[in-house]
């Protein structure tokens, strides 16, 4: 490990392990510390190819092509010097919400990067060869070595067939350590994933790398999550075999900063299942098939209460952000915000709710949502496909888009009902721009089983003029008749919510009971509620 204290910045960079391949593309210093850059197997441009590595199934591993990675921690804004094995005639830094302003100099860059950002270097328009920038805040409250709830891996590569976590214990993977994990030769399939987290209260930690290129594909998840209070944080996540992290029947799970990199068929990134009160935040994931997905499978109960916030998302073949295809139990209270796709080239759709079964799926929330390439925007759909289980089809209520920004062609939108029972019913569309204009009726595709759209231009943005806050409630429902309830109320949180209107004027202040408050006696509109120093919006029914 590698530290430098320049100007009152704090960098650490971890040594890359003996025996694993490097960039010959990009060298990277931070703050004049050399970071090193690994090599990620990504999908093709060509889009012949990268459908086939979705379709071949066997074959599937065969095609890819290379881009580059590096991380580092740093305590504050830190410079980097980027060097290029070509002459630096273009460059974009994505996303361009970060809003960074690099100086090119021939084969070199210089700009600044700030903890906790994602950042992906494109150069000369090459959007494959790109590499990819996790600039993590410095670790706190590391955990004992010693301990004998903790599974520590140091610096180095390190070789696994199956490890299970089990209730109050920490995986901890260290800055320059890879986890390779492998099928053993007596294994036989179908294969366990490779880490199982089932239990309460366990932990995923660390800088380091988890990568599964050893095992064929389709042969077993890289970490599957069933337990309560479980959280994952800070690790890189490389060529899963299969879905990367499925959390299946889990609840009170936090998914932090993890950065996911694949491209072989059905590497899902994030598929959330049969769950409660996830919260999925401040992650990189480019793979190929869908990246970040919430569905209910036959037998394992609804799913409820799910956060997808301030993700960076580079979507290849599939899905971006969805909820389905898989919906056999109900889905409610899921909400997408402030993420950022900064490539779509899939055949599927960057936003969707995709409803091939017979349940119920209702107040589902896409906000402020910048898409920088895509061709399919917004679909609803409720129809029969490979992925039905169910005999009746189900229903899609209650869906809100706000403060959506695209570009691309032709970017699509589309509401396609079932039947005068299976509708689709109550889309909101507001502040919805596609390539610089507003969103209009003509543009939707929809048939005759779909009611009450509303497409509006409302400007939101005051909603925030409250003290900022990083700490952000996670409520339901939302939007509310009477009762909002928290669900991430903390022992040592006030036991009193203040609530304010959209001009930031307090409104009410009202006592918690069960983790709840009534809001019956508040008007039509929008609100912001804060407890302590957390704080979140509602729409009052």
């Amino acid at each position: 490990m590698f530290m430098s204290f320049k100007q009152q910045v704090t960098v650490i960079s971890y040594p890359i392990p003996q025996g694993e391949p490097v960039s010959d593309v990009f060298n990277v210093v931070v703050e004049g510390i050399n970071v090193p850059v690994y090599i990620a197997k990504v999908a093709p441009l060509d889009k012949t190819l990268r459908y086939k590595a979705m379709d071949d199934k066997v074959n599937s591993a065969l095609y890819f092509d290379k881009a580059s990675f590096s991380y580092f921690d740093i305590s504050g804004s830190a410079t980097v010097k980027v060097k290029s094995a070509q002459i630096i005639n273009r460059v974009k830094i994505l996303p361009t919400s970060a809003n960074v302003q690099p100086i090119i100099s021939g084969n070199e860059l210089t700009f600044a990067i700030l903890p906790g950002q994602n950042l992906t270097v494109e150069i000369n328009d090459d959007i494959i060869h790109s590499l990819h920038l996790f600039a993590n805040h410095i670790e706190k409250d590391k955990p004992n070595p010693q301990d004998p709830n903790v599974v520590w891996f140091g610096p180095g590569i390190h070789e696994i067939t199956r490890l299970i976590l089990r209730s109050n214990q920490t995986l901890y993977v260290e800055g320059g350590a890879i986890i390779k994990t492998i099928i053993g030769q007596n294994e036989t399939p179908p294969y366990h994933p490779s880490i199982t987290l089932i239990g309460n209260n366990i932990k995923v930690r660390g800088r380091g790398i988890i990568d599964a290129s050893a095992c064929p594909t389709h042969a077993r998840n890289m970490l599957f999550i069933q337990g309560t209070n479980v959280s994952v944080e800070g690790v890189i996540l490389r060529d899963a075999a299969v879905w990367t992290v499925p959390v299946i029947m889990s609840e009170q799970v936090h998914i932090d900063n993890i950065k996911l990199i694949g491209y072989r068929a059905n590497s899902d990134g994030i598929d959330i299942c049969n769950s409660k009160n996830v919260l999925v935040e401040n992650c990189f994931i480019r793979t190929l098939d869908d990246l970040i997905v919430v569905k209910t499978q036959k037998g394992k109960g609804i799913t409820q209460n799910i956060t997808i916030r301030k993700n960076v998302l580079w979507n290849e073949v599939a899905h971006a952000l969805s909820i389905g295809a898989e919906i056999n139990h109900d889905i409610s209270d899921v909400f997408f915000s402030d993420c950022d796709i900064i490539h779509d080239q899939g055949r599927e759709w960057a936003l969707r709710v995709y409803h091939c079964d017979g349940a119920k799926v209702k107040n589902i929330h896409f906000e402020n949502i910048r898409i920088e390439e895509c061709q399919k925007l917004i679909s609803l759909w409720i129809n029969k496909d490979i992925w039905t289980t169910d005999t009746l089809r189900g229903h899609i209520d209650d869906v809100y888009f706000n403060n959506i920004t695209a570009t691309g062609s032709p970017a699509k939108v589309q509401l396609l009902g079932y039947g005068a029972s299976n509708l689709i019913n109550n889309v909101i569309f507001n502040n919805i721009n596609i390539n610089g204009s507003d969103l209009t009726n003509g543009q939707i595709e929809k048939n005759n089983y779909v009611t009450n759209v509303v497409i509006s231009k409302t400007d939101l943005s005051h909603l925030s003029n409250l003290p900022a806050s990083d700490n952000i409630l996670m409520i339901y429902p939302n939007p509310v008749d009477d009762t909002l309830c928290i669900t991430n109320q903390d022992e040592d949180m006030t036991k009193h919510a203040s609530v304010y209107n959209p001009s930031g004027q307090k409104v009410k202040t009202t006592v918690i009971t069960y983790n709840c408050i009534n809001v019956s006696d508040l008007t039509k509109g929008y609100y912001i509620l804060r407890i302590g120093n957390k704080v979140e919006k509602f729409l009052k029914n």
